[in-house]
């Protein structure tokens, strides 16, 4: 007579509480207490299997006939678990649910059926599976359903512990579920663990989503804002999300300052203090935006915290005063293909972000930066050329006295906060000169490329070029400036 699934739990549950009754995990060597915790591993994601196995096979309203309000409920009071435990398991079990087949009565395959096989034998648990799926499930249609399929047998394969590269994208789930990990050498491996299977299938996303890093792109540019709350018990809470790049030099920058030999970073020595109305100006809106139709400037209050923020990181990882990482200053460096750039297609990354950005990130951070090719050889470094692309000291002070502010008409973000753009592309032959050079701000130089603002370089003179919501008839035009020169001290603006 088989056991029915309640006596099954209470022989797993009466093993635990033998586990633990005593003293016999206090009394464990180190070997036998690494063993306990891989076995106990084991046992963790075979529960969330059985529980999101159950979860998946229960009809809509299984939660209703116990008189909770859905699956989220019943799962808060069975398991004694917080919502957003509960949110994550049933959000798991719609991975790997399947349905029923109206006219046979059978079960179809699940919509990731490869992964719901290793969840099934323990291979991984609800934060893996969670992890592995994310990427996909965000692009949607835009992976191709072979596409999907492939990844799933691709992952599933990881977490059993076998190299991606030697997995038969053609064999179905109970087979990837049947090989044995370790029958040859080279497909032998530890377990991925769920970390490695996020980041992984990030990457496997990316390379198959046609429109690659730019929707998250897109979805990172809207979400992007910075806000100082309120003074509460002496200090100011930070709220906001940046972008990938900003975070990649926001912890160069803590890397630098925590490098053991500097000793951390400064205590304050200054402290700053809200007066007036600025202590209680929290509000998104800009007061002195009041242009109906938001066409100047349409980024919010929050946003440009951002925007100043990232600049005023660029300029501190510059100044002298920086401690050094790695016996030079800390480096936004980003890495990507050289075939990839040169056509245009592809993604870039870059250390201390797992993010990966699309190619024009690249272009912009390499615009205001040198580039170093490093060229490999079957993972050997058999090349280093650097090619010096970053303007003097002189070259900047020239150009800062020159046009004196971000050159985008309407912006005045002071030209020594900017970075300096190269009119022609480095790339393209464009020399490192003060002819070829006008300063933009973080925001506009990092969004020239879609923004519909167009540079040129006429005898030397910088000229704009606006989108047509800017000027209709789109004509070249020299920026004036409305920083006052001298006397008479006339506030001129931009044309």
């Amino acid at each position: 007579m088989e056991n029915s699934p309640a006596d099954i739990l209470d022989q797993v549950a009466t093993g635990l509480r033998e586990l633990l009754s005593g003293d016999a995990l206090a009394g464990s060597s180190d070997a036998e207490r690494a063993g306990v915790l891989a076995g106990l591993g084991l046992l963790s994601r075979l529960m969330d299997a059985a529980i999101i196995e159950t979860v998946a096979t229960a009809d809509v309203d299984f939660g209703h006939r116990y008189g909770c309000r859905g699956m989220n409920e019943m799962l808060q009071r069975t398991l004694l678990a917080d919502a957003p435990t509960a949110s994550r398991l049933t959000r798991a079990a719609g991975l790997v649910q399947r349905d029923v087949n109206l006219l046979s009565g059978e079960r179809l395959p699940a919509r990731w059926a490869a992964l719901r096989e290793a969840m099934l034998d323990g291979a991984i648990g609800v934060t893996g599976l969670l992890g592995a799926t994310a990427p996909f499930e965000q692009a949607g249609d835009r992976i191709a359903l072979d596409e999907r399929i492939w990844a799933d047998a691709i992952l599933a394969a990881m977490a059993r512990g076998r190299r991606p590269d030697t997995v038969d994208a053609d064999a179905n789930s109970a087979d990837l579920a049947d090989a044995d990990p370790s029958s040859a050498d080279d497909e032998a491996g530890p377990p991925a663990t769920a970390e490695d299977l996020r980041q992984f299938a990030q990457v496997l996303a990316t390379v198959l989503d046609p429109d690659g890093a730019e929707p998250t792109d897109c979805q990172a540019q809207s979400r992007r804002f910075l806000r100082v709350g309120r003074l509460t018990r002496g200090t100011h809470p930070l709220h906001g999300n940046i972008t990938p790049e900003m975070a990649a030099q926001l912890q160069l920058i803590f890397d630098a300052f925590d490098n053991p030999k500097v000793g951390g970073a400064p205590d304050p020595g200054v402290l700053f203090r809200p007066t007036g109305d600025e202590a209680g100006e929290l509000s998104d809106e800009d007061p002195f935006n009041s242009d109906p139709r938001n066409v100047i400037d349409p980024r919010t209050r929050g946003q440009k915290r951002h925007d100043a923020l990232a600049a005023a990181l660029g300029v501190a990882a510059r100044h002298e005063e920086m401690p050094s990482l790695g016996g030079a200053a800390p480096t936004l460096v980003v890495t990507v293909d050289a075939k990839d750039l040169a056509s245009g297609t592809g993604w870039a990354t870059m250390a201390g972000s797992e993010a990966p950005v699309p190619l024009h990130v690249a272009a912009h951070t390499a615009c205001a930066g040198a580039i170093q090719r490093v060229l490999f050889d079957e993972g050997r470094i058999i090349g280093i050329t650097v090619s010096d692309r970053v303007f003097t000291v002189h070259q900047r002070r020239a150009i800062v006295a020159r046009d004196r502010e971000c050159l985008i008409p309407g912006c005045h973000v002071p030209a020594t906060w900017c970075e300096i753009h190269h009119v022609t592309e480095h790339a393209r032959g464009g020399p490192t000169h003060t002819d070829n050079g006008v300063p933009l701000c973080w925001w506009h130089h990092r969004s020239l490329e879609h923004s519909g603002w167009e540079i040129r370089m006429n005898g030397g003179v910088p000229q704009i070029r606006g989108p047509e919501w800017w000027d209709r008839e789109r004509k070249w035009r020299t920026p004036r400036l409305s920083v006052p020169t001298g006397p008479p001290r006339r506030r001129l603006l931009r044309t």
